[in-house]
């Protein structure tokens, strides 16, 4: 249920609502909306250029729940794990991971998970929420303040692949990334934000039908459905064939090239006999392969593979003229790295 003090779920119409109604000029609402998200103000008091009758009236009707930092931990090889705590008391975690190139933001999208992929510490939480349009965005401006602070740059690219599922919580993302690159928000390019799935396929087509134009990936990890629905759950209801379909609709509506991410196992998903199942999944739309290297984690017992078995998969997919990158962890001596996200502490 929408709490109707809270004032950032409001669209612009309803603010000119509520500032005339408290007397002001409608013109005001734009003002305010440029506090709410241009400008992140903290407080109503810190909007100057509203009166201070208006301030004060927005200050005893609505709430602006801002997310903080409770926790930052900063790996050896610069990447920055925070624990944001929600308004309500909830906590999620986001990292930011600085190279050579690029300042990138990884933000979370739910409390928790509901999906257990069984390589991933977040599938072993119980979903909580899903998290609210401005608790995404609170995390993309805190995320990007540290790297205005600590590298002199500002984010170059933002990623939805911390907790959560995105598409499982579609209209709070979806307005997220629409005034994260909207001119009232943070004006960032669409390309420079990757939205990344495990696979609901009427999800990812009815993605493909807002016309945001981000970057997206799905985490595939093997090209078999046997192989799949051991490690991801979700695979029962979402195979590989329905996914297919959904990936064609997908490119045939956005032109925009599929990234699919492959954590290798090891004895598991590495074999020569999985490299070709999986260049067959990469022949079916424009597509790119992530290979990331696997962050092991308590609850599971899976391994990275071995160098040799790295070298031969991805040579067997090179030759056959895939576009095949490496990702090796960042932050993994924190728990920042790809699967690793999950609340320990308050």
């Amino acid at each position: 249920m929408i709490d109707p003090r809270d004032i950032r779920l409001k669209t612009l119409p309803e603010l000119q609502k509520i500032v005339t109604d408290m007397g002001e000029p409608a013109f005001r609402a734009k003002q305010l909306q440029e506090w709410l998200w241009k400008k992140q103000a903290n407080s109503f008091e810190e909007m100057s250029n509203l009166s201070k009758g208006l301030r004060t009236s927005l200050e005893q009707s609505y709430d602006l729940n801002k997310v903080t930092v409770y926790k930052k931990q900063k790996s050896n090889d610069g990447t920055i794990k925070f624990g944001f705590k929600l308004a309500d008391g909830n906590l999620v975690e986001g990292v930011l991971i600085p190279s050579l190139k690029r300042v990138t933001a990884c933000v979370s999208s739910q409390v928790g998970c509901s999906l257990t992929c069984k390589f991933c510490a977040t599938g072993y939480m119980d979903l909580k929420r899903n998290l609210l349009p401005y608790e995404i965005y609170d995390q993309v401006s805190l995320i990007q303040e540290e790297a205005i602070a600590m590298h002199g740059r500002t984010l170059s690219n933002i990623v939805y692949m911390g907790m959560g599922e995105p598409l499982l919580n579609f209209k709070n993302v979806v307005d997220s990334i629409r005034k994260i690159t909207g001119p009232e928000g943070m004006a960032m390019a669409p390309k420079r934000i990757t939205v990344s799935t495990a696979g609901i396929a009427k999800m990812i087509m009815k993605y493909a039908d807002e016309g945001l134009k981000t970057e997206f990936a799905l985490s595939l990890h093997a090209a078999n459905d046997e192989k799949r629905s051991k490690i991801m759950p979700i695979n029962e209801h979402n195979d590989l064939p329905s996914l297919i379909e959904a990936l064609k609709y997908f490119y045939e509506k956005t032109g925009t090239r599929i990234t699919y991410e492959y954590l290798l196992f090891e004895g598991f998903n590495d074999s020569l006999e999985d490299a070709k199942e999986l260049y067959e999944f990469w022949k079916i739309v424009p597509a790119k392969i992530n290979i990331i290297e696997y962050n092991p984690i308590s609850m599971a017992t899976f391994k990275n593979t071995d160098a040799g078995h790295l070298e031969r998969f991805i040579a067997l997919l090179e030759n056959r003229g895939v576009v095949v990158n490496v990702r090796r962890s960042r932050g993994k001596d924190v728990d920042a790295a790809c699967g690793q996200l999950a609340i320990k502490e308050a």
